[in-house]
């Protein structure tokens, strides 16, 4: 088994393309308008932050299943927990019956057409995200567009997310544009268009003993044969410089499977998981990175 660095690309994704192995930004594909997956927050549609295809050795839930599409509640509707709430919506959504209230039975409505292969995460602050795991068809399927939104006196109370009209790309530009990272992510900034997206690409890591082998946190979980990237420590010049292992380098932040480097703990995956930086996709996770492990829907982060 091996594992793989994720590179963005500063050029729109080109679908056609053999080494095209997903988007950030941008739309997801295959899906209807009507499965999109909507914030029990505030009930606008969540934000899609990646589309990515699978290398084969990583489609732990069956052949059929190359990709998944990864949501999030929108950047600026996350400032250290949802800053914007409108209460009735998430019970509504989460109920076993439909609401009497016609205008909260429309959010019910709305999860009683999810997608067959949607589920739904949320972190210890209430942000909620999502996944969508998708067959070749529905990868290469056209974008969607998110929902026509119908007038509702519950969400319409509160302001809608930058990205439904510019898209999350010129969001996320907006919100960071200051950030080194994020100039770099772009190389220019982006078109006001929600189509607009970067193109994503994997390559194998040449060396990582961690590839096929299940991370673990020296201090709260029990060990695996996970092998840590222990640093050495010299002074030089008065001042204390930390080197890593000479296996690590050419690991790339953004990655599936092998070897972990989290902002603080070891999330607690299985072989199959995803970690990536803000900037893949547009996120807040407080200048930190984030683990999801798409076999058993396990998601988490920490800031730097």
């Amino acid at each position: 088994m091996k594992s793989y660095n994720l590179n963005i690309s500063q050029k729109q994704a080109v679908r056609t393309d053999s080494d095209c192995h997903g988007w950030c930004y941008g739309l997801p594909p295959g899906i209807s308008s009507a499965q999109w997956p909507l914030d029990p927050a505030n009930g606008y549609p969540l934000q899609h932050g990646f589309t990515l295809l699978l290398p084969e050795e990583y489609r732990c839930h069956g052949p059929d299943f190359v990709a998944f599409s990864f949501f999030a509640s929108s950047i600026d509707h996350n400032d250290g927990g949802p800053t914007v709430k409108a209460p009735g919506i998430r019970p509504a959504m989460g109920g076993a019956e439909a609401p009497d209230n016609p205008e909260l039975k429309l959010f019910w409505q709305a999860e009683q057409r999810a997608h067959p292969h949607l589920s739904r995460m949320e972190d210890s602050l209430g942000i909620a995200y999502a996944v969508i795991m998708l067959i070749r068809a529905e990868f290469d399927g056209p974008f969607c567009a998110p929902p026509i939104l119908v007038a509702n006196r519950y969400r319409d109370a509160l302001k809608p997310p930058a990205w439904l009209t510019i898209g999350g790309a010129a969001s996320y530009w907006q919100f960071g544009s200051s950030c080194r990272w994020v100039r770099d992510t772009f190389g220019e900034k982006p078109a006001n268009d929600p189509i607009e997206n970067r193109a994503i690409h994997w390559t194998p890591r040449a060396c990582d003993p961690n590839a096929g082998r299940i991370p673990y946190d020296e201090f709260l979980h029990d060990p695996t044969d996970y092998v840590h990237p222990v640093c050495t420590i010299t002074e030089e010049n008065g001042k204390t410089v930390f080197h890593d292992p000479e296996w690590i380098r050419g690991h790339e932040p953004n990655h599936i499977g092998g070897t972990m480097r989290p902002s603080q703990w070891v999330t607690r995956v299985s072989l199959y998981y995803i970690e990536f930086e803000e900037y893949f996709g547009g996120f807040n996770f407080g200048g930190g990175n984030a683990q999801l492990d798409f076999r058993d829907m396990i998601f988490d982060w920490s800031c730097g």
